[in-house]
């Protein structure tokens, strides 16, 4: 099982920092490689630099009351969602379709749809969320 994963691209998940203004202030997000790539990818369906689509993230995220604390964190998990939501099918591979296109109750309602209603009770106990599929 493990050798699936620890063949990965070393270059993928080494860390690179890049500078950019939130709401006007400076400030530095340090992500894995992979995870630039994926928003390299989410901007340019709508045609955005990755730091235009940090920024809409950010303001969105915060304008909407989300926790902006965790900034990183939101962008990784965001990354997982797109790919999670291409596989099912909500999000299209054709990354010329943009996603500002797509219909976001439609494309919401598949990923809750996938969600599990309860966890095994070993995967509880440990804290681990199971994955959606």
């Amino acid at each position: 099982m493990c050798r699936i994963f620890i063949s990965a691209d070393p270059e993928l998940y080494r860390c690179r920092s890049r500078s950019l203004r939130l709401s006007g202030v400076a400030t530095s997000i340090r992500l894995e490689n992979l995870f630039w790539q994926v928003l390299e990818e989410i901007g340019a369906r709508d045609g955005l630099s990755v730091a235009q689509l940090i920024t809409r993230l950010y303001d969105e995220l915060a304008e909407a009351g989300g926790d902006c604390a965790n900034f990183s964190s939101f962008l990784r998990v965001s990354c997982g969602r797109y790919l999670a939501l291409q596989v099912s099918g909500r999000i299209p591979a054709d990354t010329a379709v943009p996603i500002r296109s797509l219909d976001a109750d439609w494309v919401l309602a598949g990923e809750k749809a996938a969600r599990p209603t309860a966890f095994p009770a070993s995967s509880r106990r440990m804290g681990i969320a199971q994955a959606t599929s």
